[in-house]
């Protein structure tokens, strides 16, 4: 992942933030670059870089009511899936990955014997702290302005018991895999989970959501079998220590409001019109 894209994301992420804080205002392209302190036309270059659609129509996508046509498309394809047991049918590509469980004498046992490589590393999205076992991918996180510490920290704290190494050149490739958008020559990673049953069956559902669709937490309740627990299906989604490859950010409100996100509002909105404007650019 290059330096640029990071640098990019950064810039982008304090225009969503104006962008979300000033949304009824409706500001102009020259309002929201002075906001990130470039020029109009340095804004709009670095935003079709960064995401390969303007502004106004990347904004486009992160309206209410785009994202309650995104609701509806997704909620027949969940129907499908869920009758079928297939996986995810995205049009962008299937991000469905293989997922292996911790067992409860795992878990308790606080990683002892794992061997787990990580690094902070760039990512369209700012930086990302990602770490691997032998058997996938434990982590992935956004961390804030601290350099990451606060994030390892809270890694460590996970698996207290595994043997903690860092591997920059592994991850930085890990990185590519799973946000280059395609998986024809690249496969994604397989991932390795550590919760509850409950928060597992929460974890493989967002599986199912296809890439560039969005859920409500009452269809996820649903899918899960446990209608009549909205809340305790959003607990388990904000729980997901695996970032972007269990797609929590694809959850949002019934009504279409993209709610909150445990790495921050505006990351959320950047991951769903980045994932969007792919979409909407492949062929029909």
């Amino acid at each position: 992942m290059s330096t640029d894209d990071h640098h990019d994301y950064r810039r982008v992420e304090r225009a969503l933030a104006y962008l979300a804080a000033h949304r009824a205002d409706q500001p102009t392209l020259d309002e929201v670059a002075a906001q990130v302190g470039l020029s109009p036309f340095h804004f709009q270059r670095l935003f079709v870089r960064w995401v390969g659609i303007s502004p106004k129509r990347f904004l486009q996508f992160l309206t209410v009511e785009h994202a309650r046509g995104l609701l509806a498309e997704t909620r027949s394809v969940l129907e499908a899936t869920f009758e079928t047991g297939l996986s995810s049918p995205g049009r962008l590509h299937d991000l469905t990955v293989a997922v292996d469980a911790m067992t409860p004498g795992e878990l308790s046992s606080g990683g002892a014997g794992l061997v787990i490589r990580h690094a902070l590393v760039g990512s369209p999205f700012g930086e990302c702290l990602i770490a691997v076992s032998d058997r996938g991918v434990c982590w992935l996180s956004f961390p804030g302005l601290d350099g990451g510490g606060a994030a390892r920290q809270e890694l460590v704290g996970r698996f207290p018991n595994a043997d903690h190494l860092e591997s920059r050149d592994e991850i930085a490739d890990l990185a590519d895999r799973i946000f280059d958008g395609s998986t024809v020559d690249r496969p994604l990673p397989p991932v390795l989970l550590a919760g509850t049953n409950f928060q597992l069956k929460v974890w493989e559902a967002l599986l199912r959501i296809p890439t560039g669709g969005l859920c409500s937490y009452s269809d996820l309740a649903g899918l899960v079998g446990r209608p009549s627990a909205t809340r305790a299906v959003a607990s388990a989604v904000a729980a997901n220590h695996v970032a972007f490859l269990i797609p929590c950010h694809r959850v949002i409100r019934a009504l279409g409001g993209f709610g909150e996100y445990r790495w921050g509002a505006a990351r959320k909105e950047a991951m769903i019109g980045w994932e969007a404007a792919r979409r909407a650019a492949l062929p029909a």
